[in-house]
C-alpha cells in the first residue's frame, strides 16, 4: 500500500511539472523561427531588392563607356566615404556586386534614408559603420553608372 501511494505521488508530479508553462515553450518554439527566416534571407543576398524605385534590372556586358562615368560619378560624389578596397567610413565597395543585388545597390544609392529604416541589410551595415549613407541626390541614369563601375571591380 505504501509503494502504491509513493507511486502515485511520483506520477502526480511528473504530471504536474508537464504543465502549466505555455510561454516558456512558445518562446523555445519561436527562437528556432526566427533564426531559420535569418538564415533564409541571408542564403541568398541577390534575393533582396531593396526598398526604392528599381525593382528589377537586366545586366549584360559590362559597357566600358558606362563604367568610365560611373568612375568619374564615384570620385566626385562617394570617395569621402568609400574606398574601393578598404573599410573607410563605409564599407569597401571591391566586389559588392558579387555581395548584392544590382537593385540593391541603386535602390541604396538613391534611397538610403528609407532603405536604412526599412532593410535589414542596411540597417545592419548602418549598425556596423555607425554612420548613414549621405543622399548624394543621383539620377537613376546616374546611380546605373555607378553600378556598372562597381562591376569592374570585383
Amino acid at each position: 500500500m505504501k509503494l502504491k501511494l509513493i507511486l502515485v505521488a511520483l506520477v502526480l508530479a511528473v504530471v504536474a511539472s508537464c504543465g502549466g508553462n505555455d510561454k516558456k515553450e512558445s518562446k523555445a518554439k519561436a527562437a528556432p523561427v526566427k533564426e531559420i527566416a535569418k538564415e533564409v534571407k541571408s542564403s541568398n543576398p541577390m534575393d533582396d531588392k531593396g526598398v526604392g524605385p528599381v525593382k528589377s534590372i537586366i545586366l549584360s556586358e559590362i559597357d566600358a563607356t558606362l563604367a568610365a562615368k560611373g568612375h568619374e560619378i564615384f570620385k566626385a560624389k562617394c570617395t569621402a566615404c568609400h574606398k574601393i578596397k578598404k573599410r573607410y567610413i563605409g564599407p569597401a565597395l571591391k566586389g559588392v556586386t558579387q555581395r548584392q543585388s544590382p537593385e540593391w545597390i541603386m535602390n541604396m544609392i538613391l534611397n538610403p534614408e528609407k532603405m536604412i529604416v526599412e532593410n535589414e541589410t542596411a540597417k545592419e551595415l548602418l549598425a556596423e559603420f555607425s554612420a548613414p549613407m549621405a543622399n548624394q541626390h543621383l539620377t537613376e541614369e546616374e546611380a546605373r553608372a555607378v553600378l556598372e563601375y562597381f562591376r569592374t571591380k570585383n
